[in-house]
């Protein structure tokens, strides 16, 4: 559930160049899904992003501000092509969910992560069963 308290207000107590570094995510994926529905989720302390789908919505991305680190993440990232390697988390043994991490001064790589969040908001809108072809599709191998 979204909050009122606007991404400004929640980035505020942040140090500034982790501030900066969330800002540029925000950019970033405001430019890759125009029609992305932001809103602060204070009880997990990050910007969510949601896709329309009809007249509802499906939640696809994040942006997860730490005292020395951001996290832009996806929801359905396990099921993500990632061509550049950039995602984080299979290690975690988290089951779906994958980010990205950045520190302060880091650079970011826009353009992949534009493509990250457009493919992040395109396997959001898979069905379940989708979703499930695209994990066997990835594990199996032809015989050899």
């Amino acid at each position: 559930m979204r909050d009122q308290l606007p991404p400004e207000a929640f980035l505020a107590g942040y140090p500034d160049g982790i501030r900066d570094a969330a800002e540029m995510l925000r950019a970033i994926v405001r430019k890759a899904v125009p029609d992305a529905i932001e809103g602060v989720r204070g009880g997990w302390r990050l910007i969510g992003y949601e896709v329309p789908v009809g007249r509802r919505a499906r939640y696809f991305a994040y942006i997860s501000p730490e005292p020395i680190h951001v996290h832009l993440g996806f929801e359905y990232g396990a099921w993500m092509a990632d061509p550049d390697g950039l995602l984080e988390g299979a290690h975690l043994g988290l089951r779906k969910v994958r980010f990205t991490t950045f520190t302060e001064g880091q650079s970011i790589p826009a353009a992949a992560l534009e493509r990250l969040t457009k493919e992040a908001a395109r396997v959001a809108l898979l069905s379940r069963g989708e979703r499930l072809a695209r994990s066997f599709d990835r594990e199996w191998e032809p015989p050899g």
